[in-house]
């Protein structure tokens, strides 16, 4: 592993940017009968904000627990909640939501 130094640190932290992270939770509506076309739905729309460049990391989770999925907004916490209220599974009662704010650093992605 590379080491860096006080300085290097620092300039890296100066360089990030603001993002939201957002936790998805199912709840129990996610075994009602018609839970599956809203979530559908939800994951088209999940394809267009990330081709908007809205989402740019989108991490469904089916590990049977109660988080759905996690991603990374570019906006700001008012816009993704914004963003989030009016998502068919959200609105549908299927998933709730957590919001936080983050910084990214500099060349950070995804392999």
């Amino acid at each position: 592993m590379k080491s860096f130094t006080d300085d290097q640190m620092r300039q890296g932290i100066a360089a990030a940017k603001r993002y939201c992270a957002v936790i998805l939770r199912v709840t129990s509506r996610r075994k009602e009968p018609g839970a599956d076309a809203i979530v559908w739905e939800h994951g088209r729309r999940n394809f267009g904000l990330r081709a908007d460049g809205v989402l740019p990391i989108v991490c469904p989770v089916n590990d049977g627990s109660d988080c759905a999925g996690v991603g990374i907004f570019t906006t700001t916490m008012e816009e993704t909640k914004k963003i989030l209220d009016e998502d068919p599974g959200v609105k549908a009662g299927v998933f709730t939501y957590e919001v936080h704010p983050c910084r990214g650093f500099p060349g950070s992605s995804l392999p």
